[in-house]
Order: C-alpha cells, then sequence, then structure tokens
C-alpha cells in the first residue's frame, strides 16, 4: 500500500496499513438525529465549483550529464508503460559509460505539476498544499471559466503542507467559508471537488471515515479521513460538508496503484484557518514551541512512577535555553496537561503546543516525583519556522538561499531541500534537514562513508532547516574546542548517528 499526495507530481512512499474493523456492537441507546441522504448534490455542487480553481507550476530543471542518476530524468509515466522502458533504454546509451560516445548537451527542462485550490478571498486570496507549488517558478491559477491568472505565493508552511497564493483578477470572484472542522463527526454527508489527473472541476461525494488519523507525515497529523474519490491532481483542493462550508483540505491518499481505492486524507479546516492567517500576516507560520524531546508514556513507565494510566509524553530531553528549560521542566517528567488540555498520548502535544500563542505564558501540569506538579512556560516561536523564513526572506535573494554550501572543515557541500534535490536525489516528499551535494576525497565526510543524497537531520540533537543552521551549529561546536560534531544522517537504509572529525581536514572541500 502506498500514501500518495494526490498532485499529478506526486512523491509515493512505501506504507503497510492495517486497520482493525470491529464487525458488531451495542448501539448507543440515545443518538443523535442524523441528516437524510441528499436527493441529489446537483445544487451545493453548482454553488461551490466557481470558487474551486486548478493549480498548475513549472520549474526549471538542469538536465546533467555524469554518472547514472545524475543525467537527464525518466518523465513520469503510469507503471509498466512500454514508453517509461523506451526512456531508460534511451537515456542509458547516452550517459556516460554506457554505448556510444555522443553526450546529451546539457538542458534546461521545463517540469510540471498540477493540482487544485480554492478561493477564500474575493479580492484574489488561494489555499493549496505546499507540495502542489514546492520549488515552482511559475504559478498559474485556472478559474472555473477557464480565465487563467499569474500567481505569487504570499506564505507557505512545508511541515504543514499549505500554501496562501495571491492572484489579481479583474473581477470580483466568488470565496468559500471555513466550518468548524471539529464539529464534524465520523458519518457525515461529504463533498470534494478538485482536478483529478488534469481533467478540470470534477465533483465527488462520500462520508467521513475517519477523524485524527495519523499517517505519519508530520507532526501535526490530525486527518480527517474520507471514502470521497481522491486521485492525482485532487491535492489542496477543498472538503466541504452539506452547508457548503470547507471543512479539510484534500491532501493524500492510501493506493496501491495511485487511484482512489476510497481512503483519502484531509487536513482539517480548523488547522488550515489558523496557518492561512499567520501566512497571510507573517509570510510564514508562528507555531509555538516548547523545546523537549519527548517519547511515549508506556504501561511499564506508567506504573513505575506510579501514574494509574499511560497518558501523557516523557520529557526525553530539554533544549538548553528554550521554555521548557526556562520553565525548569526536566528530563523524566511527564506533561499531563498543557495550556489546560488534556496529553492523552505523545503524538497529541507537538498539536497542542504548536497552536498555542507565541509568547503566551500557559500553564503546565506534570508528574514528577510521585506527584502532579504545575509550572508556568513562556512560548517561543518554532525555530525551524524562522529559519526558513529567513532563509527566503534574507537578502531579498530566495536563489542565493538555495545554492548548494560549503560546510568549513567537514569537506561536504550542502543545500536545502527543493523539489529539484528530491527529484535528482529521490527524496521523501517529506524529508526534512539538508541534503548533502558533494563529498571531498579523504575528507571527515568521505572517511565516514558519507556521499551525495544524504541528508542531514540534526546536528549535536538539534534539528536543522538550512546550510547556515548546519554552519551556526559546526562553529559553536568548535567555539568549544570539541574534536567532533555529531549528526544524524538519514540515508536510503535509515537514520544513523555520524560523529565528524573537526580536526586536521581544513582544507579538504570538495572540488
Amino acid at each position: 500500500m502506498r500514501l500518495i499526495r494526490p498532485s499529478t507530481r506526486a512523491v509515493m512512499l512505501a506504507s503497510a496499513v492495517t486497520f482493525a474493523v470491529p464487525l458488531a456492537g451495542a448501539i448507543p441507546a440515545q443518538q443523535a438525529i442524523a441528516r437524510p441522504t441528499p436527493d441529489s448534490f446537483a445544487d451545493l455542487a453548482a454553488r461551490l465549483l466557481p470558487a474551486v480553481v486548478n493549480i498548475s507550476s513549472t520549474q526549471t530543471a538542469q538536465a546533467r550529464g555524469g554518472a547514472p542518476g545524475t543525467g537527464p530524468e525518466i518523465p513520469m509515466f503510469p507503471p509498466g508503460s512500454p514508453f517509461e522502458q523506451f526512456f531508460k533504454d534511451f537515456l542509458n546509451r547516452n550517459r556516460p559509460g554506457q554505448r556510444g560516445e555522443n553526450q546529451p548537451t546539457p538542458q534546461e527542462r521545463r517540469m510540471q505539476s498540477l493540482g487544485s485550490g480554492f478561493i477564500i478571498d474575493a479580492s484574489g486570496l488561494v489555499v493549496t498544499n505546499n507540495h502542489v507549488i514546492d520549488g515552482a517558478d511559475e504559478i498559474t491559477v485556472t478559474l472555473a471559466d477557464n480565465t487563467a491568472l499569474k500567481a505569487k505565493v504570499l506564505g507557505r508552511d512545508e511541515t504543514g503542507d499549505i500554501a496562501l497564493l495571491q492572484v489579481k483578477p479583474d473581477k470580483v470572484l466568488p470565496a468559500l467559508q471555513f466550518g468548524d472542522s471539529d464539529k464534524e463527526r465520523v458519518g457525515d454527508w461529504v463533498l470534494a471537488i478538485g482536478n483529478p489527473f488534469g481533467l478540470g472541476g470534477s465533483v465527488t461525494a462520500g462520508i467521513i471515515s475517519a477523524r485524527g488519523r495519523d499517517i505519519h507525515q508530520g507532526p501535526y497529523d490530525d486527518f480527517i479521513q474520507t471514502d470521497a474519490a481522491i486521485n492525482r491532481g485532487n491535492s489542496g483542493g477543498p472538503l466541504f460538508n452539506m452547508d457548503g462550508q470547507v471543512i479539510g483540505m484534500n491532501t493524500a491518499i492510501y493506493s496501491p496503484s495511485g487511484g482512489s481505492i476510497g481512503i483519502g486524507f484531509s487536513i482539517p479546516a480548523n488547522l488550515v484557518k489558523s496557518v492561512v492567517a499567520q501566512l497571510k500576516d507573517f509570510g510564514h507560520p508562528r507555531r509555538g514551541w516548547l523545546g523537549v524531546r519527548i517519547q511515549q508514556v508506556t504501561p511499564d513507565i506508567a506504573e513505575s512512577l506510579g501514574l494509574k494510566d499511560a497518558n501523557g509524553a516523557m520529557v526525553a530531553g530539554v533544549n538548553d535555553g528554550g521554555p521548557a528549560d526556562k520553565a525548569r521542566i526536566r528530563n523524566g517528567d511527564i506533561i499531563l496537561k498543557f495550556n489546560n488540555q488534556d496529553v492523552k498520548e505523545m503524538r497529541s502535544l507537538p498539536r497542542i503546543v504548536a497552536d498555542s500563542e507565541v509568547g503566551k505564558q500557559v500553564p503546565v501540569l506534570l508528574w514528577r516525583d510521585g506527584k502532579e506538579v504545575t509550572v508556568q512556560a513562556t512560548l517561543d516561536e518554532k525555530p525551524d519556522d524562522v529559519q526558513r523564513a529567513a532563509a527566503i526572506a534574507g537578502g531579498g535573494d530566495k536563489s542565493q538561499a538555495l545554492k548548494p554550501t560549503e560546510i568549513s572543515g567537514l569537506g561536504v557541500r550542502i543545500a536545502p531541500i527543493t523539489q529539484e534535490m528530491k527529484e535528482k536525489f529521490s527524496l521523501g516528499g517529506e524529508q526534512k534537514g539538508v541534503v548533502i551535494t558533494d563529498v571531498a576525497p579523504n575528507s571527515s565526510a568521505s572517511e565516514r562513508g558519507l556521499k551525495p543524497g544524504d541528508v542531514i537531520v540534526e546536528v549535536q540533537q538539534g534539528e536543522v532547516a538550512t546550510p547556515a543552521d548546519v554552519q551556526q551549529r559546526v562553529d559553536t561546536v568548535k567555539k568549544e574546542n570539541r574534536k567532533s560534531v555529531l549528526m544524524l544522517i538519514q540515508r536510503q537504509d535509515g537514520l544513523q548517528w555520524v560523529p565528524l572529525s573537526l580536526s586536521g581536514d581544513k582544507d579538504k572541500q570538495p572540488g
């Protein structure tokens, strides 16, 4: 089973999924009165379709000569297509080391991604998934009447996969309203509208199949699951309730074939609405940050600490100087409540903290030394959100922020993870960190087996989001006169902590 973000240039992640479904159970004596089955969705669809848009984005990628894996890439075709093998054979014949001496001249090529979006303001504000427009040089929004408008990015949230676009129409646009996604129940009717396979506005109907799904796409997973048909190209499109309010944004599907099998996932509207407001005001998300590393509270841990139930999130580490450190939260504490909200399990804490106001002092209920203790914590803004914003805004030149950067003393050149880098090195759609683009021979990195395509996820047990972030942490280690720096590296075979020597290799830099 594969998890797919349903844009037409989607990234597929292998994933085994098993859902346990009880087949029988007692029916509650008292139930809420269910809405009747609609005779038709036609009137609702006619009202909503004009505010749903198609989004196409293009980017320029450099076709490179060189070793296999660095040359021109095979265009996307359905698995098993005869064209797939044809292009593979053709490109292999023209790569260095293959039969024939004619080498292709490196050329720029245009790549296109198609997705969906929806208008939230009559002046031209459009919401979509970040992965629909990630790395784009040019974005075009096509309205229901086929009017094509150039769009610019007002802000985007890579972690939450949300983007806010601005178009300049010559008329007032129809706009949609967000509903309260928390009020929607399993079994409620929903309508999905989008741009499947680039065909244009298409309407599908279904019900909410589940709430609060964690599909391992990020720290804030809280997806609405629906059986309304969602396919490639539906990414960024809205999920509606029967009142015509947006209650979700369609983002991913589980599928063995790339097509809909009735298991689709939408980001809840309450989360989208909150992030969009921040993107509009600040250009980037402003999530609350506590500065702790946490782990699950198992029954064994709960029993050993005298906790009645295995609830909460156990603190496994505290960032120096962070909000938790200042609030005197320490390793081994179990966070039971945050800002008066119950922490039922570990994965719910990051979402609760992220939704809390930056700069606000909030109560944190802890289990410590066999009793409940309450401390006050003042939240900071999540550092990687700040760093991503600075990388784009710094100097006013995004292209400079995206160029590979040499890290002094380690023998590596690194770059942000853009769509081009994801495709070049076959990185996952949700991969975080910075990618290694070059390794110098006989350097510390080379001796440890690092190679282009490996991803630096953490440095000194702290997450990194930009090359500047890596350089800053390396410089800090050097000032402390340490002999090596510890990095968490994501390779094709998994994560691994790798210590890199800081001595004796200052002259060994990538060529």
